[in-house]
C-alpha cells in the first residue's frame, strides 16, 4: 500500500513511521509513505497557507489553493486515482476497527491534516471521505492521520508476521480483547487461569470468549448491542449475569 500524507509538519511522521512494526513493514516493501508539505504550493511570496475567515470570527483558515495544489501534483487527474482521499476531521465519521479493515483493502490512500482553527469549506470537496478519531480538537490532523494510519497498516496481510496476531484485537469482532497471561504463573499472590495451563484447546477458547463478552459486558455494554452473538455467547451472558449478580 501506498499512503501520501498532505500536512504542514512532515516532521511530526519521521518517529511513527519510521519504527516498530510500520518501518519493517516499510523494509519489507509492505509499505509506501510520503509526506508532502502543502506549505510548498503555496501561492503568496510568503508562502501563507492560512488566512482570516469571510464574516469574521477567531483564529486563521487553511487556504484552499495549496491543498487542491499539491492533491492535484500527487495525485494526478481525479478519474484516474484508484484509491481515496481522507480528510482527517472532527466532523467526520467516527473511526472504527471496521473502518481500518475497510481502509487496509486499498491499494492507495492520501490523508489530508488540517491545522489552525479550521479549514476552507470547499477543502472537503477533495475528500472521498472524513474521519474523527474521537470528540474532543486537537491541534490538527496530523496525530488523528497517525491513530488512523497504524491501525489500518497492521490489518495488511503480512505486516504482522503471523496473520491470527490481530483476529482477537479488541473490538475486531466487536467486543473487547479477552485478558492474556504469561510467565511467571504465579506474581505478587496472582495466579494465571489455571485453565489457560490446561493444555486442552477446546476449554481455552469457551474460556477467551466468556471472558471477552465479561469484559465487554462490564466495561462497554453498548456494544453488545450491535455484535453477532450465538446462542453459546448467549448462554455465557446468562452464566455472566449470575456471576456478578447482575
Amino acid at each position: 500500500m501506498k499512503i501520501t500524507i498532505l500536512t504542514i509538519f512532515p516532521e511530526m511522521f519521521e518517529g511513527p513511521l519510521s519504527a516498530s512494526i510500520l518501518k519493517r513493514a516499510r523494509e519489507q516493501g509492505l509499505l509506501t509513505f510520503e509526506t508532502v508539505n502543502f506549505r510548498d504550493y503555496a501561492l503568496s511570496k510568503h508562502k501563507n497557507v492560512d488566512d482570516i475567515p469571510f464574516g469574521g470570527g477567531a483564529g486563521m483558515l487553511l487556504k484552499p489553493e495549496p491543498i487542491f495544489a499539491a492533491l492535484e501534483a500527487v495525485r494526478g487527474p481525479k478519474e484516474a486515482y484508484g484509491g481515496k482521499v481522507i480528510l482527517m476531521s472532527p466532523q467526520g465519521a467516527p473511526f472504527t476497527q471496521q473502518t481500518a479493515a475497510r481502509l487496509a483493502r486499498e491499494q492507495e490512500l492520501i490523508f489530508i491534516c488540517g491545522h489552525y482553527e479550521g479549514f476552507d469549506e470547499r477543502i472537503r470537496t477533495l475528500a472521498d471521505e472524513e474521519i474523527s478519531i474521537g470528540d474532543y480538537v486537537l491541534t490538527g490532523g496530523e496525530l488523528p492521520a497517525m491513530v488512523v494510519i497504524d491501525s489500518l497498516c497492521r490489518l495488511i496481510p503480512g505486516v504482522l508476521g503471523e496473520a491470527a496476531s490481530h483476529e482477537a484485537d479488541s473490538f475486531s469482532d466487536g467486543l473487547l480483547e479477552h485478558p492474556h497471561y504469561t510467565r511467571p504463573r504465579e506474581f505478587r499472590g496472582m495466579e494465571v487461569p489455571e485453565v489457560l495451563l490446561s493444555g486442552n484447546h477446546e476449554e481455552i477458547r469457551r474460556w477467551r470468549r466468556k471472558e471477552a463478552l465479561r469484559r465487554t459486558w462490564l466495561r462497554r455494554r453498548e456494544l453488545l448491542e450491535a455484535a453477532d452473538l450465538s446462542r453459546e455467547d448467549q448462554k455465557f451472558l446468562e452464566e455472566i449475569c449470575r456471576e456478578e449478580g447482575i
